[in-house]
């Protein structure tokens, strides 16, 4: 039988480069944060949420929105909150712009997770890919730890957590590295637009 287990959408970044919130961003004829919510949902969590902003373009969602508890920190802040919120030990994250992401690899990611008994973090070549990842509500700690550092990035948390064997790595492959296009800027969105 399978382990329960949360997941949350990461859609609390302040969006500089695009210049307006992603999550309102109309991707495929919808709302971005409703494509990337169904995609979560597609992956039968026992518990669905949102880490952003209570005013987000997703406020009537039906699902419960968790804030960070230290603003202006990055998505580390996001991964600290979701973290607390969560109910069950494993957390599937999706961040609000990676609108290729499926709900088969997330899926696939938490059975390896499941297996190996800790997160698991995609990793392509260059760097890891920690906003479709699955993280174990065990490694809060090492979150708030790197909060109170200097570093705030998902880089440096997640090189200590694969460390301190929290997480396991799952290397990109070829075929699947087109899921981790992410939108930044406006021209992101034009090959995306349909």
């Amino acid at each position: 039988m399978p382990q329960p287990f949360s997941a949350v959408l990461l859609a609390g970044g302040k969006s500089t480069r695009m210049g307006r919130d992603k999550a309102g961003l109309i991707i495929d004829g919808q709302p971005l944060w409703q494509r990337q919510l169904a995609t979560l949902g597609a992956t039968d969590p026992a518990e669905l949420f949102i880490s952003g902003k209570p005013g987000g373009p997703y406020a009537e969602a039906g699902v419960p929105i968790v804030i960070d508890a230290q603003p202006g920190l990055g998505p580390l802040a996001g991964l600290a909150a979701a973290l607390h919120h969560a109910r069950h030990e494993s957390l599937v994250v999706l961040a609000i712009d990676l609108p290729a992401m499926t709900a088969v690899f997330l899926s696939a990611l938490q059975r390896i997770a499941t297996a190996a008994g800790r997160g698991v973090v995609p990793k392509s070549e260059e760097w890891f890919e920690p906003l479709a990842a699955i993280y174990p509500r065990r490694c809060l700690p090492l979150v708030e730890e790197c909060l109170r550092g200097e570093d705030h990035s998902l880089q440096h948390f997640v090189r200590l957590a694969v460390q301190e064997g929290h997480l396991a790595v799952f290397q990109i492959t070829q075929e699947n590295g087109s899921l981790f296009q992410n939108l930044n800027q406006p021209s992101d969105c034009e090959s995306t637009d349909r």
